[in-house]
């Protein structure tokens, strides 16, 4: 079975990550949604729990995602859950520079165990992130066109 990880702090849970989930599926046996903790991020719209719980209702669906929550190196959550690869979404170029960087590091400290995958959202999604959807919201304005509504 291939395992792969799409970390990250998923707050909140964009059209666009979806996208990225719903691709990696089709690609792989099982897909492992890992919620970051990172105590560097200072603002935060949703809590663990309820990002959890958001997510893990978003897909009770689909047999071949699974949801936990995680602190530490990503590669290291890889390598506990037996993944071949870790999945990174592209929205634009702007992203290329920072994913290279990462995805060196990562094979490094995972002595070449962890690949990294990337896979670009589609067109509509490509413009959206986490941190523009809590400045839209922020602004009092409609954000569903960016979130799915549970």
């Amino acid at each position: 079975m291939t395992k792969v990880l799409y970390p990250g702090s998923f707050d909140p849970m964009t059209k666009g990550h979806m996208n990225i989930v719903e691709q990696a599926s089709d690609l792989f046996d099982e897909v492992i949604i890992a919620i970051m903790q990172n105590p560097l991020k200072k603002s935060r719209l949703f809590t663990l729990e309820e990002r959890m719980e958001i997510i893990k209702e978003l897909y009770q669906g689909m047999n071949n995602v699974r949801v936990i929550s995680a602190s530490g190196a990503a590669v290291d959550v890889a390598l506990l859950h037996e993944c071949k690869a870790i999945i990174r979404g592209f929205r634009s170029l702007s992203d290329y520079d920072y994913e290279v960087q990462l995805q060196q590091m990562n094979k490094e400290i995972s002595n070449n165990k962890i690949n990294t995958i990337c896979l670009f959202a589609d067109k509509e999604y490509q413009f959206v992130s986490s941190s523009m959807v809590k400045e839209v919201l922020n602004l009092d304005k409609n954000i569903s066109k960016y979130v799915d509504q549970l």
